[in-house]
């Protein structure tokens, strides 16, 4: 299958053809069969992309941010390990990816901020859930490391619902040339208090029958997330076909996590009726996304349901 690039979009030969000529390295990225077989005509284009905002930046600020937006089971994680390792094979970027997931709060604080703010929150993933003002405070701290400088970035583990022990964090070294910043509400903004009014699913029926769960969320993305969202440069979005392929991306990622959890360590992973109320935390926001992003990016991957890319744009905006 092959998606047209955007005729508008530009491209740098000068960064495309070390991504093309690298097409025999792409087997150790570990990308999906269904992305591998798109890499001459979609991701490698992405990749130099990418790489050219970063090469008109140098000189004028340390390491960019690229946001990378993606309803869940979107691939954006995949995408993300890929980009910084093709980049430090390709260019030798040291490129770090920040997972808006590894920063969620710990299970006790957001146990505590249930029991203040409102029941809904002990479900990690709306904005609320996260630590924004650590998100911002480390990626001014890894624009500034220098060469042997370290920096450890928290892990959070989903099968226990709770941030891993210090020990087991991330370690980025300095200096860092490019920031990949993922995650399903990376770039998300704010909506009128109208759009809050009628529920959309049985969980903000019966369980926010008031609206003041989503109306705080909403709040979240105004205050504390737009100052955080501001630090991106470039804002790519992976548009996701509908909610029911998020629920079947998104199951098959909770099995992935049921496979990987750590011996010991509490099993908070969800059957399939516990996934189905579990994604219902996330239908507002990814249907604004839907809605809204592909004017706020500044470039849109549109899935299909079987994960391939069927058409590329350019965004009309951008956060800036």
């Amino acid at each position: 299958m092959t998606a047209a690039w955007p005729a508008t979009s530009p491209l740098s030969n000068d960064c495309l053809r070390p991504l093309l000529d690298a097409e025999p390295t792409i087997s150790t990225l570990s990308l999906p069969a269904a992305w591998t077989e798109q890499w001459t005509d979609v991701w490698a284009p992405v990749a130099a992309r990418l790489a050219m905002l970063k090469q008109q930046m140098e000189g004028s600020k340390q390491a960019p941010v690229i946001g990378i937006h993606g309803g869940q089971g979107s691939g954006k994680s995949t995408l993300s390990r890929a980009l910084a390792g093709v980049y430090r094979a390709v260019f030798g970027w040291n490129t770090v990816v920040l997972s808006i997931d590894d920063l969620y709060l710990p299970h006790a604080d957001r146990v505590a901020l249930a029991e203040q703010q409102h029941p809904l929150l002990l479900t990690r993933g709306v904005p609320g859930t996260h630590d924004a003002a650590l998100g911002i405070n480390l990626i001014h701290r890894m624009q500034n490391l220098s060469e042997g400088d370290t920096l450890s970035i928290p892990a959070f583990d989903k099968p226990s619902d709770d941030r891993l022990p210090s020990s087991q964090w991330h370690q980025v070294s300095g200096p860092v040339d490019l920031i990949l910043f993922e995650g399903w509400c990376v770039g998300c903004r704010p909506v009128s208090d109208e759009e809050l009014e009628v529920p959309l699913n049985p969980l903000e029926a019966l369980e926010d029958m008031d609206g003041s769960w989503r109306h705080w969320v909403n709040a979240q993305l105004a205050g504390p997330y737009a100052s955080w969202f501001a630090e991106i440069d470039f804002l790519l979005m992976l548009k996701v076909p509908d909610m029911q392929a998020v629920l079947s991306w998104r199951t098959q990622q909770e099995t992935e996590n049921r496979q990987q959890a750590q011996a010991g360590a509490p099993d908070r992973s969800l059957d399939a009726a516990r996934l189905q109320r579990f994604i219902q935390h996330y239908q507002r926001l990814t249907e604004q996304a839907l809605k809204y992003m592909p004017q706020q990016a500044d470039l849109v991957l549109t899935l299909n349901p079987q994960h391939q890319v069927a058409a590329i744009s350019d965004g009309q905006g951008g956060l800036q």
